[in-house]
């Protein structure tokens, strides 16, 4: 039940990125970062910075770009949200579990501990009893031996 929780999880988590790869067709884009001056290659999935010319000039960003650029943002967001949600699912998936599994392996200690005091009390009762044969055993041999002996 935990692990198809779990696998569940990591589920929803792949969804979008592999969306995203199908959008992409296997074809490799460039995207200039606007902070720094490097750029991103995209290429079947994989992310490489690849550092750009310092000395190319900036040129404006398109209305189209700007679009494209929020719409990426917005991605990122939505995906670092989804991330953060799914990582507060497994840490509470996970805090239960490590509950249960305390509880259970106390009862196991618990039931195993039982087992043996039981034991232990059967042999200590076992060892009574063959103490009292052996005395009682000793008596009749001491009387046998006298009634033998008296004769």
């Amino acid at each position: 039940m935990r692990s198809s929780v779990l696998s569940c999880l990591l589920q929803c988590l792949q969804v979008p990125l592999e969306m995203e790869n199908e959008g992409t067709n296997g074809m490799a884009k460039r995207v200039k970062t606007s902070v720094e001056e490097k750029e991103t290659l995209v290429e079947d999935g994989s992310i490489v910075q690849v550092q750009g010319d310092e000395t190319e000039p900036r040129a404006p960003n398109s209305e189209q770009m700007e679009i494209e650029i929020a719409h990426i943002l917005e991605k990122i967001n939505n995906f670092t949200q989804m991330v953060s949600e799914l990582l507060e699912s497994g840490k509470s998936v996970m805090k239960e579990l490590s509950n249960e599994f305390e509880e259970r392996m106390i009862l196991i200690h618990k039931e195993q501990m039982e087992k043996w005091q039981e034991e232990i009390k059967k042999l200590r009762s076992l060892d009574a009893a063959n103490e009292e044969t052996d005395a009682l055993l000793h008596n009749a041999k001491y009387l046998f031996q006298n009634i033998h002996g008296g004769s």
